[in-house]
């Protein structure tokens, strides 16, 4: 069975967790997307650990970890969340790297950082890893392939030359930088090589074989369903596709592989990086949500800076699981709530908008002829949930409990089960 596993909102929902806990039935684990802009936060009894690129199943001596095609390829990371996490005991991971994944460059970074620059006080919020500019080039195929490290030295040095000059265009004059040392990457390049070269392999043959076989697979997302840059609040999202259905695409399957797909949610909203936050909290009341929330506080696993926290958004997590088609949803974090939370909530999926009452749409001023779709003032409806109660969707299992989330049909309304009244 393959398995994925993505977040319903703007990412921090706790996939890492869940990935953990399912790798216990799991023979493979496979990231499909995203690079080291985000991670995922594990507590196990090794330790507390960041993972930003690898696999959450590194942790299982007997689970096959892959990085997919689809996955930003820092390598230089890669190699330091390895250390990091072997030097607190961790067994060293079975590890493959797709030779189709492509690889982050130094000035992948450098490129991000000053575009943040430039863009001053309308940044995007980037955490300057160089994704933007990475998936830029990837589309602009004017990337470097993993197996492209492996040929000869004229076959490299010619195709540094033809990227260079379009890049140094940009660097000096728009960003007013030095030019790119095409000397100075050839050797990056060479050093990449060698990184690389003991995990390397043919990922969709070695992926063939598994699914003959039928071994437990699973697809493990970066992010939520609202950084999507279709789905999400774009412009503020990010470089790749954080749905389920990009999980084949990612980890090079045939998409009817995918057969169980888990939306993951927990009982508040945070969030890294500008763009729409409906439920939003500001002042001391995020300040209390914030320290009690995730594992040691919500402050981002890559950057460290605090997380903006709201409410839990219904209607976002609804949308969310409706794009990724969700069959099972897992809540996560709820237990650290020894407060009354609020649930931003609709039946119909909606928000008040402007005082008419629309669906939940970025484009929202559009469909109401205004003239600035930004000026749409989205206004939540909450339902309190109080002290020592838990809030569930229909078919949602808290991860704390150890139980796996079951496939139910999506229902639209919110309950309490009998198990969460006190």
């Amino acid at each position: 069975m393959v398995t994925a596993v993505v977040g319903a909102n703007w990412g921090d929902e706790g996939k890492g967790k869940i990935t953990d806990m399912l790798a216990d039935e799991a023979d493979v684990v496979i990231r499909f997307q995203g690079g080291a802009n985000a991670g995922h936060t594990i507590v196990n009894n090794y330790g507390k650990f960041a993972l930003h690129t690898l696999p959450s199943g590194v942790f299982h001596q007997k689970i096959t970890n892959i990085i997919g095609n689809g996955v930003a390829l820092d390598l230089p990371l890669v190699m330091k969340e390895l250390e990091s996490i072997t030097s607190k005991g961790v067994p060293s991971p079975k590890l493959m790297i797709s030779d189709r994944c492509q690889v982050v460059m130094p000035y992948h970074k450098l490129f991000d950082q000053c575009e943040e620059e430039r863009l001053g006080g309308h940044s995007y919020g980037s955490t300057k890893s160089g994704i933007a500019p990475f998936y830029s080039d990837k589309y602009a195929k004017i990337g470097f392939q993993v197996s492209e490290l492996f040929e000869d030295e004229k076959v490299l040095r010619d195709k540094i030359a033809d990227i260079c000059p379009r890049k140094d265009a940009e660097l000096v004059y728009l960003y007013h930088k030095d030019p790119l040392d095409q000397d100075e990457i050839y050797e990056t390049l060479r050093e990449y090589r060698d990184i690389v070269a003991p995990y390397v392999a043919n990922v969709p043959e070695f992926l063939e074989k598994a699914l003959k076989e039928g071994r437990n697979i699973l697809l493990e997302g970066q992010l939520g369903t609202l950084k999507d840059p279709d789905h999400g609040i774009y412009p503020m999202v990010t470089s790749s596709s954080t749905l389920a259905a990009y999980g084949a695409i990612g980890a090079g399957i045939p998409p009817y592989a995918i057969e169980r797909v888990i939306v993951v949610n927990k009982a508040y909203s945070s969030a890294v990086g500008a763009g729409e936050f409906v439920s939003e909290l500001f002042g001391d009341e995020a300040e209390e949500l914030r320290r009690r929330g995730g594992d040691g506080g919500e402050y981002g696993a890559t950057t460290g800076r605090p997380r903006r926290v709201g409410w839990y958004d219904s209607v976002s997590v609804m949308r969310s699981t409706e794009k990724s088609q969700k069959n099972s949803r897992s809540l996560t974090d709820w237990q650290k709530q020894s407060l009354s939370i609020k649930c931003c909530r609709d039946g119909s999926a909606t928000y008040a908008v402007s005082g008419i009452t629309k669906i939940f749409l970025k484009t929202a001023g559009i469909i109401l002829n205004l003239s600035n779709p930004r000026s749409a003032i989205r206004l939540p409806w909450y339902r309190t949930v109080p002290e020592g109660k838990i809030l569930f969707t229909a078919g949602a299992r808290c991860h704390k409990q150890r139980v796996i989330p079951r496939p139910v049909g999506l229902k639209r309304r919110m309950r309490y089960p009998c198990s969460a009244r006190s």
